[in-house]
């Protein structure tokens, strides 16, 4: 393992710690207001690591939803790492089928964000890089549950000092990383309208997927961008470089 590349990714990934803190400490104490014990509470961060899923179980655990419809509901929301790890599949063919099995565990939004931007840069996607960045939003994920388990009493309700706004702004910012990809606006637009109509006749979590569903098949209906092959780019060089 490549310890530049670990400490590298640690770098990287501390900042998205921080930035995740507060969710991480809202999930725990919302679990225990649910009525989960804080072992419990911190049993489903260290299993299921996804904060908006667990948020959306936590929810339907208070209301007493049978067990199944909790994990259809989860899985709905969680739909979108399906194309996360498709996404990355070029990136990580030369990883061992180990080393896929963390990379896919440890695949959340802005690892996902961060992989695929390193990747476009034409940078080594190593393994040593990917486990640093994610393996320091992990722990602090887990540990930061169980501080808002214990210490939730003291926040009282979430949405009194606003922090049910944190997780829409956090993941609003994640999709703005990337504005400057080709038909980026229409495929956004169309995801975002989809979802809302999904929220009001389906309801949720379904709008999630449905309004990713919706702007997949756009981005396959647009023309890709039209790209020069590099022989007529070289030929383009040459004819500046003569005149």
């Amino acid at each position: 393992m490549n310890r530049a590349d670990f400490v590298e990714g640690l770098r990287g990934g501390s900042a998205v710690a921080l930035a995740s803190a507060p969710f991480g400490a809202l999930f725990g104490a919302l679990a225990v207001e649910n009525g989960m014990s804080l072992s419990e509470a911190a049993f489903m961060s260290a299993t299921v690591y996804a904060g908006a899923s667990q948020m959306v179980g936590i929810e339907l655990f208070g209301h007493k939803v049978h067990a199944w419809l909790i994990v259809l509901s989860i899985l709905a929301v969680n739909f979108r790492h399906v194309l996360y790890s498709a996404a990355l599949a070029r990136y990580i063919g030369h990883f061992t089928s180990a080393q896929k099995f963390f990379t896919f565990f440890l695949l959340v939004d802005p690892q996902f964000a961060a992989a695929v931007k390193r990747g476009e840069a034409g940078k080594p996607l190593t393994f040593a890089w990917y486990l640093g960045f994610g393996i320091v939003i992990y722990i602090p994920w887990v540990l930061i549950s169980i501080a808002g388990g214990m210490l939730g009493g003291f926040i009282g309700d979430p949405k009194a000092i606003g922090l049910d706004i944190l997780l829409p702004a956090y993941f609003l910012g994640i999709v703005l990383g990337f504005r400057k990809r080709d038909n980026f606006l229409p495929v956004a637009l169309v995801s975002a309208v989809a979802s809302v109509l999904a929220y009001r006749y389906v309801g949720s979590p379904w709008h999630v997927s449905l309004g990713a569903a919706a702007g997949i098949v756009l981005a396959a209906l647009l023309p890709l961008p039209r790209e020069v092959p590099d022989l007529e780019a070289d030929a383009l060089q040459s004819e500046v470089h003569e005149v």
